[in-house]
């Protein structure tokens, strides 16, 4: 079966960007009339986010997410034979100059991502590292082992190594004796367990419990703390930022430092809202917050 998808995610990928985005355009009307793909997530996600918008705003950001989401799944498959060259042009990562001076330094850094533009995209920061530093990023291992399989083998293709989330601890404790400063990259609005909650913070008009542990990691190493804001800025085409989210995490307050990367997060949804997963159940142990709390 692996081999299989393999060679049909592989043909995909050889499709010209244009011809592939005529595809995208085309599988896009029964995805969302037909199969309606978990529109009823995705309408009662929106809805409760942004209360102020009209139905007909609502609707209109919903058909862009569901535009965007064919795109990005087809830009996915490209990552298995696009050019580093190509991958390059595409995916601009404007201060990278300033990363690598910190690496260069000798400076572990901690990467606060979310679902949010094409992330699987971002995975290509590898081409543009310093070779002294080792690039990583922690992953949630897919239930279904063929596509975990393809996952791995399309974001590790540009110099990234995937670690499975549950050898988090593990790896950043052998790796911080190591000789090379580490980039790691969390992307960190994922869900927790109820039982495993220890904060709810305020995000898009509901309190969400969220997970702490890149904080946890972050603060304990001593990693700087880091977000990268991502634009589209054409079809196919992606601007990233390197931003601080603090000079010194240490010295912050339990959670603060999670908090932090949340309103940040907020606030790349709010000016591109149709580049978040919004079908993804984010939202399941959250609560809406009092209507006229935002007024």
């Amino acid at each position: 079966m692996y081999y299989l998808l393999f060679s049909v995610f592989k043909l995909v990928s050889y499709i010209p960007f244009r011809l592939l985005y005529v595809l995208s355009d085309i599988l896009f009307y029964p995805l969302y009339y037909v199969v309606r793909y978990r529109r009823k997530i995705v309408r009662k996600n929106l809805t409760e986010s942004f209360p102020d918008k009209s139905p007909a705003e609502i609707k209109r950001i919903e058909r862009k997410f569901y535009r965007f989401f064919v795109d990005i799944a087809l830009e996915s498959c490209k990552l298995l034979s696009i050019s580093p060259e190509a991958m390059r042009r595409r995916v601009r990562f404007v201060n990278i100059d300033e990363v690598n001076a910190m690496l260069r330094e000798g400076k572990s850094i901690s990467v606060f991502l979310g679902h949010y533009g094409n992330w699987e995209w971002i995975s290509s920061v590898g081409l543009w590292l310093t070779k002294e530093a080792l690039c990583a990023q922690i992953y949630h291992k897919l239930r279904n082992r063929t596509m975990d399989r393809l996952v791995l083998c399309w974001r590790e293709r540009f110099g990234d190594k995937c670690i499975d989330m549950r050898h988090t601890a593990r790896f950043i404790a052998s790796e911080s004796k190591g000789p090379k400063p580490l980039i790691i990259g969390f992307i960190a609005d994922q869900s927790p367990r109820k039982r495993d909650t220890k904060l709810v913070l305020d995000f898009l008009n509901h309190r969400v419990p969220v997970l702490t542990g890149t904080e946890k990691i972050t603060k304990h190493y001593g990693y700087e703390a880091m977000f990268i804001g991502m634009k589209r800025v054409g079809r196919g085409y992606y601007e990233c930022e390197f931003t601080s989210l603090h000079d010194d995490p240490k010295s912050l307050p339990d959670f603060e430092l999670t908090e932090l990367y949340y309103r940040r997060l907020e606030q790349e949804i709010r000016q591109q809202p149709e580049l978040y997963l919004w079908s993804h159940n984010r939202f399941k142990h959250a609560e809406k917050r009092p209507t006229d709390n935002n007024q």
